[in-house]
């Protein structure tokens, strides 16, 4: 398991440095400065919990557990959500659509799983022998 958090790590952080670019040179021009700040608040998102789950990929090599196992799964499934919807907000936004609104729902979702899953990992630390 501890293999596939570390893989999900890098794909999803390339992702970010690949988006976080397009944000910071084309999206300007394409929706307004709020809707860019929602797009980026994504970007920044997804960096912060792929170093979680590098951490968890790592600690969980070291000491496999259902704890951070959970906590890995979380974190990619709070990436999906919350920095998914927030992108797919945004591409709502630059095509005019108006339709499926109800995606922003998915935000706070995400951020849920973010929660959990630095629950899970303080719960998987604390079981680490000292």
């Amino acid at each position: 398991m501890h293999k596939s958090f570390l893989v999900w790590a890098a794909v999803l952080g390339a992702l970010a440095v690949v988006l976080g670019a397009f944000g910071a040179h084309k999206l300007k021009e394409l929706v307004p400065p709020e809707t860019v700040s929602t797009f980026q608040t994504g970007v920044t998102y997804q960096f912060y919990h792929v170093f979680a789950l590098l951490a968890t990929g790592i600690l969980f090599a070291q000491l496999p557990g259902s704890q951070l196992e959970w906590a890995g799964r979380c974190f990619i499934i709070g990436i999906l959500l919350f920095s998914g919807s927030l992108y797919l907000l945004t591409v709502l936004k630059m095509t005019g659509n108006v339709g499926l609104r109800g995606i922003g729902i998915l935000t706070p979702i995400g951020g849920v799983f973010f929660i959990a899953g630095w629950i899970c990992l303080l719960s998987g630390i604390l079981k680490l022998k000292a």
